[in-house]
């Protein structure tokens, strides 16, 4: 009886918040999961504050994975509130392959009849979603078997390429719902995807090259729908905060382009609106900020909210563009660690030789504005006239950069044991439908991260915090 008329009072103060949950919310960041540190080429101690290489991503810790398995084919991070499909495995035959892969048109139709554990509410996952669960502690190399995914295998299951079927084991391209407002190649319509065997986010092209439509592994996610949105305010210093996020960011960029060592000292030392603690964004962390609806076809701008400038450069084909923008996540891609991530925030060329074998190349929009790929820390561009990789990546190694300060939880701080059970930094109507899910739990530890008081019962006293804290505002 307590049960269902706590359900019943979940309903009623969810018809009632219906407005401020339209609002747009706030996130958390998870951090990338890099612990090492590395210097241009390979795996190194730690530096010190003064030496080379530092302020690199595993010397900022953000907010940990923190995974929650529900036993029932979901997985709940429990920091961003997004509930996720924990087995791609579609045709259930035990496998994760090609039979389980749909065309973007398929997803999307997919996602609106999914139920899996009693919720119909699944959709395909933004590009911003589907990233946050990418896991830099991943490495690719000449197969498989030495290769380890760039996402958590302790709560999310994956496959590789299906190689029996002539497939490469990097196919693992996992599909998002957000579309280029441009194109790629040669003028293909294109959907962005996060590839967890690689590390990478690229545009692909709805239709395959070859004829047909592209095949995708799909992972559905459900809740927090103001997860990836932005909140700019320009503090009137040349800083910008993102209030969805509670990053400080600077407002212009380098101005010039560095390679990776000298972008980490820029950071560093750099003396903004009265603060001296910036450094250099991880590759989520700058991810966050690119503006999906923009790219330099489209709205002749660099892929980013116009609170922030720009620098323009002239590109590889001698036309205006904007840069790529590196981040402090070194990219463990192949037999050495000599490449760092990057963000393009301009067109993400590469040079495509067509037709193919004839020894003439096409410097094109290959992999879409707000793609994430990589470049040698240091060296010289001029060494690789036609890029690197199948599609001809350009390399650039003298990359811009936009310094960020602060963590991913300010508005969390302080929040210990307020009701936030999400940690989503506000007391609202989720954490309380995640109370009433462990309502009268008893001796379950963290409970789900419904017990705020801490005593590992779900109990009135815990109902008492979140009331309290909701009608104070906490968090807003």
């Amino acid at each position: 009886m307590e049960m269902k008329i706590l359900r019943l009072l979940v309903l009623a103060a969810f018809l009632a918040c219906t407005s401020l949950l339209a609002a747009a919310g706030s996130y958390i960041i998870i951090d990338t999961n890099q612990d090492a540190c590395f210097d241009n080429a390979v795996e190194s101690a730690c530096p010190e504050t003064s030496q080379a290489f530092y302020g690199q991503d595993s010397q900022y810790d953000g907010a940990q994975m923190y995974y929650q398995d529900n036993g029932d084919g979901t997985i709940t991070d429990l920091h961003t509130g997004l509930m996720w499909q924990q087995d791609p495995d579609f045709s259930g035959d035990g496998l994760i392959d090609v039979s389980d892969k749909f065309t973007l048109s398929e997803a999307l139709t997919e996602a609106d009849t999914f139920n899996l554990a009693g919720y119909t509410d699944w959709r395909l996952p933004s590009i911003k979603e589907l990233y946050s669960l990418i896991d830099f502690s991943g490495s690719s190399f000449a197969s498989a078997a030495t290769s380890v995914p760039y996402i958590n295998t302790d709560y999310f299951y994956f496959g590789y390429g299906d190689e029996t079927i002539g497939e490469r084991y990097i196919d693992a391209q996992y599909c998002s719902s957000t579309q280029y407002v441009s194109t790629t190649m040669n003028g293909d319509a294109t959907v962005f995807g996060v590839n967890h065997a690689d590390g990478r986010i690229k545009g692909y092209g709805i239709e395959h090259p070859i004829g047909g439509e592209k095949l995708f592994y799909v992972r559905f996610v459900r809740g927090n729908t103001s997860y990836g949105s932005n909140r700019f305010v320009d503090n009137g210093n040349g800083t910008v905060t993102d209030l969805t996020t509670g990053l400080m960011w600077q407002q212009a960029d380098s101005a010039s382009g560095m390679n990776w060592e000298d972008g980490l000292s820029y950071c560093e030392d750099l003396s903004l609106g009265g603060f001296d603690d910036w450094r250099m964004p991880n590759a989520k962390e700058l991810q966050s900020i690119v503006d999906y609806t923009r790219s330099p076809d489209t709205t002749d701008s660099a892929a980013i909210d116009p609170v922030f400038s720009v620098s323009s450069i002239i590109d590889e084909g001698g036309f205006a563009n904007y840069p790529f923008f590196w981040t402090s996540t070194t990219h463990e891609d192949g037999p050495t660690d000599s490449y760092a991530v990057y963000i393009a925030f301009g067109e993400a060329l590469g040079w495509m030789e067509q037709p193919p074998l004839s020894g003439s190349y096409r410097l094109l929009d290959v992999h879409g504005a707000g793609a994430q790929r990589s470049d040698p820390k240091t060296g010289d561009p001029g060494d690789y006239p036609y890029g690197h990789g199948p599609q001809g990546d350009v390399i650039r190694i003298y990359n811009y950069v936009r310094a960020v300060r602060g963590q991913s939880t300010p508005y969390c701080q302080n929040m210990a044991n307020s009701g936030d059970g999400d940690s989503d930094c506000d007391v609202d109507i989720f954490d309380l439908m995640l109370f009433a899910d462990d309502w009268l739990d008893d001796n379950c530890g963290l409970c789900g991260g419904a017990d705020y008081t801490d005593d590992e019962h779900v109990d009135m006293e815990d109902l008492s915090v979140v009331s309290e804290n909701w009608q104070l505002g906490y968090g807003n």
